[in-house]
């Protein structure tokens, strides 16, 4: 049970929280699409049906490095015009090697298909496992050649120390974050009920949802 009062401002700080991670995601959108040549590609983001972007994705061990971070998955709407409600997201992941302290570095991934939106309707899955994912290629004028770029279901990127590029994420796990989920719609919703429901985003959201109607206002084939 919570004393007077404390249940109310805890829920207030975490509302906080969401929000301004939600201004961090419009953010880091905006800040990589607007220099063009070391951006997402053009054509692939046109292509893409959902996006999933995490900012300041942490690093942090010695021998044994573990990353975590939260984020926000967003997918276009049934028609392919303009984009829907956020679903929030946990990405969780070890890999083994030396690394001494810790380090922020921002995310994004692109899921190019419907078999890659399918996972992204579960409540976990295995990036490189349960679904292929490939680093992908920077700049404007950038295309995947490769038949790994090209049947991918996911395409990730990183940003660290302001260096945008591809980045492979084998192993990672990628789960719903049902608690943020609760402070945005007011019930502890899946993803699978807020991407492909229709629901509007909610107004913390508007930003990015205006970042990513800019960039790519429509899906294309």
């Amino acid at each position: 049970m919570c004393a007077a009062g404390l249940c109310s401002t805890t829920r207030a700080a975490e509302e906080t929280r969401t929000n301004e991670r939600l201004d961090d995601t419009a953010a880091l959108f905006k800040e990589i699409m607007s220099t063009p040549d070391k951006s997402i590609p053009q054509d692939l983001l046109n292509k893409s049906h959902c996006i999933v972007l995490v900012p300041g994705l942490k690093k942090g061990g010695f021998v044994v490095a573990a990353k975590w971070g939260r984020g926000f998955a967003v997918c276009r709407t049934a028609a392919g015009q303009g984009w829907g409600a956020p679903g929030a997201v946990r990405i969780e992941g070890g890999s083994v090697g030396l690394q001494i302290g810790v380090s922020s570095t921002d995310l994004v991934l692109l899921v190019m298909n419907e078999r890659g939106m399918k996972r992204l309707l579960t409540s976990k899955f295995t990036l490189g496992g349960e679904a292929s994912v490939a680093a992908g290629p920077v700049g404007r004028d950038a295309t995947a050649q490769t038949d790994a770029l090209m049947t991918a279901e996911i395409l990730s990127w990183s940003r660290a120390h302001g260096v945008f590029a591809g980045v492979s994420l084998d192993g990672s796990t990628l789960r719903n974050d049902i608690d943020v989920n609760n402070e945005l719609y007011g019930k502890p919703w899946e993803n699978k009920q807020v991407l492909a429901s229709g629901l509007p985003a909610p107004a913390p959201a508007a930003k990015l949802i205006a970042e990513l109607n800019k960039y790519s206002p429509r899906e294309t084939h």
